[in-house]
């Protein structure tokens, strides 16, 4: 797995992500309540304070979990919620030891359809289902993983030509297009709510 990665937006972060299931992981489980940039530079900024340039999950999953989480933590902070983010991470690292043996790419390796992998994905700590889709729509449409159905099973993220999510992103042009599709989206669910139900029920 190594491809042109640009959803951190910083070439040695990117880079890391082109070539590392569990950095690419890692990135989605850290994109919640952050700037995506942010989110996905964060696999990059934790493999250097832990002194090297790739990320192990055995060794994240083994470290001292207060330790763990004052890495995270130092300026600049690899999240907005450091602490508890590095829990999830190790979490993550965790489960993947326990059951994939610590190989992220296990969980889509030989799979033969788009909706097992987004249930395996759907079983990791911290992923959710829409998470889960983002991320198997992100596998097909930018490292290549392409079960049978995975379009599908990915949901409108799957869709061709899109731009609703990370796995849509591959440079500063459809970085904003996506954010724009959030915001747009955010607006319309707020508006909806302001609006209120029907009258009578309807």
């Amino acid at each position: 797995m190594s491809t042109r990665i640009r959803l951190a937006q910083q070439p040695e972060a990117d880079e890391l992500l082109g070539r590392s299931p569990l950095a690419a992981l890692v990135g989605m489980l850290l994109d919640q309540q952050i700037p995506m940039e942010w989110a996905f530079s964060g696999p990059r900024t934790i493999a250097v304070r832990m002194g090297g340039d790739d990320l192990d999950a055995q060794q994240i999953a083994a470290y001292d979990p207060e330790a763990f989480a004052a890495l995270l933590s130092e300026k600049p902070a690899v999240h907005r919620y450091p602490g508890s983010m590095a829990g999830r991470v190790q979490q993550l690292c965790r489960f993947l030891v326990e059951h994939y043996d610590g190989d992220a790419t296990a969980i889509w390796r030989d799979v033969a359809t788009g909706t097992e992998v987004r249930e395996r994905l759907n079983a990791l700590p911290g992923f959710g289902r829409q998470k889960s889709q983002i991320f198997l729509a992100l596998l097909g449409k930018q490292y290549g993983v392409r079960p049978e159905g995975w379009r599908e099973a990915a949901g409108a993220y799957g869709d061709e030509g899109s731009y609703r999510s990370a796995a849509d992103i591959t440079g500063p042009e459809s970085l904003a297009k996506v954010r724009a599709f959030k915001q747009e989206t955010k607006r319309a669910a707020k508006a909806a709510k302001s609006a209120g139900p029907p009258p009578d029920g309807r």
